[in-house]
């Protein structure tokens, strides 16, 4: 039987290194966390990446190759130019043998090799590719009022942009069908919701927090709330989602090595590094503000599916990923970006920690949809 407690001493899990940092762990008389009890009974038995797999991935393909013949394109992928959305491009065209159309979003904070990504990509795969610009002047000033609100999910304004850029465009266009990296490989420990995870765009929470302490209309910023995309999307425009890397062997080191010989694709440092910007939120703002580290459920993904050692996690995680020499000059190029002053982002930095609490929201109503997938077996990794 599990228990939690509001006030308890720090423990972590004898599987993974998923730890008490997170207020809602909860822990068997073993010691082992309910992220490895639902990998082990909710994602292992259900997770087919042979044979099984396969044959489910080509009926996929063949489903959207008979209802997109009149088309240009077979269906759409978003594309970061980190592995995850990258890997699906490649087992799309090559494997699938399917037409994507390549979809980016340029929110203003792409580094310089993903950039060199998306261009090796779209080149040695011969597919299109469509970049949407946003309007630099309301995505400094959602990401500045994020800021001003305290809460931990910083990263939100950028993954607003990303996922309803797609999400519009698609309906726009009328692609039926969109692929996504989403995967159990690299993400079957999801991130905690208080580790700033909000679960799907809360238009409620974006703006009451924009009304508070924006100072510019959003006039083009894309905003699709979760009702619009899990209900009148899928429902009343037919809209699909599916997850190819969740049908394949996918084994990052792999698909790294694969991806860079035969198009020059290069790694990334660790997970999300493809953004300047999610890059500083997680490496220097959320460990040091709010004392989450993100590392801990990506590694714990790894170890869970094979693909890392809990010694080698717990190695890597008891130091930074980047020099205190590099973060503090991040500090200094992310507060330029966002015409603050250093001062000033440091006050933001210190200001005191809310929650989504803290503004409106309608998590209670994502949470009730959320329970009603993981019944239907739609959503298997851990959501409380």
């Amino acid at each position: 039987m599990m228990s939690t407690a509001t006030e308890r001493p720090f423990q972590i899990c004898t599987k993974t290194i998923m730890d008490t940092t997170d207020p809602t762990i909860v822990f068997n008389e073993r010691g082992e966390s309910d992220y490895y009890t639902n990998f082990k009974e909710n994602i292992e038995p259900s997770w087919h990446t042979d044979e099984r797999g396969f044959a489910e991935l080509m009926k996929i393909a063949e489903r959207i190759k008979k209802t997109s013949t009149n088309k240009d394109f077979d269906c759409i992928i978003g594309l970061s130019g980190g592995l995850d959305s990258s890997y699906v491009a490649y087992i799309a065209k090559e494997i699938m043998g399917i037409r994507p159309l390549l979809f980016h979003v340029d929110a203003g904070w792409n580094t310089d090799r993903a950039v060199g990504n998306i261009e090796k990509l779209v080149n040695g795969l011969n597919l299109d590719l469509y970049t949407e610009v946003i309007n630099w002047e309301e995505m400094k000033d959602l990401q500045t009022a994020f800021l001003k609100s305290q809460i931990a999910d910083q990263d939100m304004p950028q993954d607003i942009a990303f996922f309803s850029g797609l999400y519009r465009f698609a309906k726009k266009h009328k692609i039926k069908y969109i692929l996504t990296g989403g995967n159990f490989s690299t993400e079957c420990c999801r991130e905690p919701e208080e580790w700033g995870a909000y679960p799907g765009i809360d238009k409620t929470l974006i703006l009451d927090i924009h009304k508070k302490f924006g100072k510019k209309r959003l006039k083009t910023f894309p905003i699709v709330d979760i009702i619009s995309y899990k209900i009148i999307y899928k429902y009343i425009f037919g809209m699909e989602v599916f997850r190819p890397l969740n049908l394949v062997p996918y084994v990052k080191k792999d698909a790294e090595k694969l991806l860079n010989e035969k198009f020059g694709w290069e790694p990334f440092l660790h997970k999300h590094h493809e953004s300047r910007f999610t890059r500083f939120f997680e490496d220097f703002w959320m460990p040091r503000k709010f004392g989450y580290q993100k590392r801990k459920a990506h590694f714990s993904s790894l170890i869970l599916t094979g693909q890392m050692t809990r010694e080698e996690a717990l190695e890597r995680v008891s130091k930074p990923e980047l020099s205190e020499e590099f973060l503090q000059r991040e500090f200094e190029y992310v507060a330029n970006k966002l015409d603050l002053t250093t001062a000033e982002l440091q006050h933001y930095f210190e200001g005191e920690n809310k929650t989504y609490k803290n503004y409106k929201n309608k998590l209670s109503f994502i949470r009730l949809g959320a329970k009603v997938m993981q019944k239907l077996g739609l959503e298997k990794r851990l959501f409380r």
